[in-house]
């Protein structure tokens, strides 16, 4: 994912979320509407998100040290991961408990045109940010499917964006639900409802969010087109004859640390392998950009093994 593009998203967002929350506060003060006082918290909550994110993609900059030599990257996935469990388990869980509150004890809503007008404009605020996420997921999503993008996206930004926003649309319209009906009705009950069903869908969205993240942080290798195009830049033909086997491992968003066993011919010298493997180090970042940190083992090709259609490795060891 483009570092720029997930930023522009999540500063889109969060300046939609801090307006929204004020006039959604503002609006339940004037009439006591629980799905108000819910989409307030929500609104807080989800600028909270967006705080994070920044500040997870500001320290997952920081150079390599000696106690973590493979740099930082993973900041962003941690800060996603807190994200998807504690702010929207928070949201949820409280928008959950005031709605039981407010079916326990219905009443009719004050000043409705508050409520209503907050709500309306909120759809716009969110509506613009969701657009913003859209066309920058656009640019990495290609032909998959949505639900693709967001389970098989290395970076963690876009997606909570996206089904941040898309949540809170969501939201949005079960809030102007529980409001109508309880206008239309004057019974209360509707707006505790309302106010529970949001609850209801912060905590689905906390659960998605964090079995995605949890899976980033356990690290994940790289997609089927990457580790097809290392594969192929390894091999020159001459020097390195085959990719025994590989791992490939994320250790951020945009950093790849690539480990592999790579067959040489047995007459080859110690200097000709050490120029292969330079050389063939050179391809693979030429072929894909993020593969940073690269380790490559010779070791010796067997062409009667090759032929019988075994591992072409003539020695045991290695990476496994």
């Amino acid at each position: 994912m483009s570092a720029t593009g997930g930023t522009k998203a999540i500063v889109a967002a969060l300046g939609a979320n801090l307006a929204i929350a004020a006039a959604k506060f503002v609006a339940f003060a004037f009439s006591g509407s629980s799905s108000m006082l819910a989409e307030g918290v929500h609104s807080v909550a989800d600028s909270g998100n967006q705080a994070l994110l920044l500040l997870g993609g500001k320290k997952a900059q920081r150079k390599a040290s000696e106690e973590h030599p493979f740099g930082y990257g993973r900041e962003r996935y941690i800060y996603g991961f807190l994200v998807s469990i504690v702010l929207f388990t928070i949201g949820g869980v409280f928008a959950l408990y005031e709605g039981y509150e407010k079916i326990k004890e219905p009443h009719e809503l004050d000043n409705w045109f508050w409520p209503v007008g907050v709500l309306v404009f909120a759809v716009i605020a969110e509506g613009f940010s969701f657009r913003t996420a859209i066309k920058e997921s656009n640019e990495l999503r290609g032909k998959q499917s949505w639900g693709s993008f967001i389970r098989t996206a290395k970076a963690p930004e876009l997606p909570v964006v996206l089904l941040e926003d898309f949540g809170a649309l969501v939201g949005l319209v079960l809030a102007l639900g529980g409001v109508g009906l309880t206008l239309l009705t004057g019974d209360g009950i509707w707006d505790g409802i309302g106010t529970m069903c949001i609850g209801a869908l912060l905590v689905l969205i906390a659960l998605v969010l964090a079995a995605e993240t949890k899976s980033l942080l356990l690290g994940e290798a790289a997609g089927p087109d990457q580790v097809a195009k290392i594969r192929a830049a390894a091999v020159d033909g001459e020097t390195v004859i085959s990719v025994i086997h590989m791992r490939t491992l994320h250790l951020g968003p945009e950093e790849l640390l690539v480990a592999a066993k790579i067959a040489v011919r047995h007459d080859d010298t110690a200097t000709q392998v050490a120029r292969a493997i330079d050389e063939a180090e050179i391809r693979i970042r030429t072929a894909v950009p993020i593969a940073r940190v690269i380790y490559l083992e010779p070791d010796i090709y067997s062409e009667a093994a090759a032929a019988a259609g075994e591992d072409p490795k003539a020695t045991p060891g290695g990476l496994g």
